[in-house]
């Protein structure tokens, strides 16, 4: 059986989704420090003038020791409205924008006190989208690394490119502009493909480490 570890993450890049798909038992680590700069509070969409990363601001109740369940979420500036005129600015002309429009943006106009429990709404409803049918688990302890054999907390991150995945074409609102940027958020496979992004993610061929060249 194909057990999985990842870490939270505020709309995932398509990997996350692509390795979910392939994996029989996925869990998200609960227990783990805050690490900064990862996508546990951030996301990469493609706008007009290319990649723009989008974090959320985050308190950390006890520095850099603080576990990840216990990270909370700051309103002292309007990232919420600033996030939503962004990701509206860039998808506003996808072909599936209008639909998906009404349900996201209400993750726009409420407030979560922790991250956790923000990035874990929004995966539900993103998954629902998707029309993957899976359990979100959580670890009750911190699981040391490797200690499952897909271990995926730290090497989905912003700064990492895989060379054991192969993502397929599919259109970009911005493609002629920019070609085409795999690997961005979620939303914006699920703007420009719609009802059909999950046979996109199917199709996404990753091999294990050791086949790579």
């Amino acid at each position: 059986m194909s057990e999985t570890l990842l870490s939270t993450a505020y709309l995932p890049p398509i990997e996350y989704f692509a390795i979910i798909l392939q994996s029989d038992v996925w869990k998200i680590e609960n227990h783990e420090h805050y690490i900064k700069q990862s996508y546990r509070n951030r996301c990469n969409i493609l706008t007009a003038n290319g990649l723009l990363n989008l974090s959320i601001p985050v308190n950390k109740v006890d520095g850099n020791h603080t576990l990840i369940k216990d990270i909370r979420i700051s309103y002292l500036n309007n990232w919420q409205t600033n996030h939503w005129r962004a990701i509206e600015s860039a998808y506003n002309k996808s072909p599936f924008f209008l639909y998906y429009r009404d349900d996201l943006e209400k993750f726009y106009k409420q407030s979560y006190e922790l991250l956790i429990d923000y990035n874990t709404e929004l995966l539900r409803f993103i998954l629902k989208k998707l029309g993957i049918s899976t359990e979100i688990n959580f670890t009750e302890d911190f699981l040391s690394i490797n200690q499952l054999e897909n271990d995926e907390r730290y090497s989905i991150h912003p700064k990492l490119s895989k060379g054991n995945i192969i993502y397929p074409h599919y259109y970009q609102v911005f493609e002629e502009k920019h070609d085409f940027i795999p690997n961005v958020s979620i939303v914006d496979l699920l703007f420009n493909e719609g009802p059909e992004s999950k046979y996109y993610l199917e199709n996404i061929k990753i091999t294990k480490s050791s086949e790579v060249d």
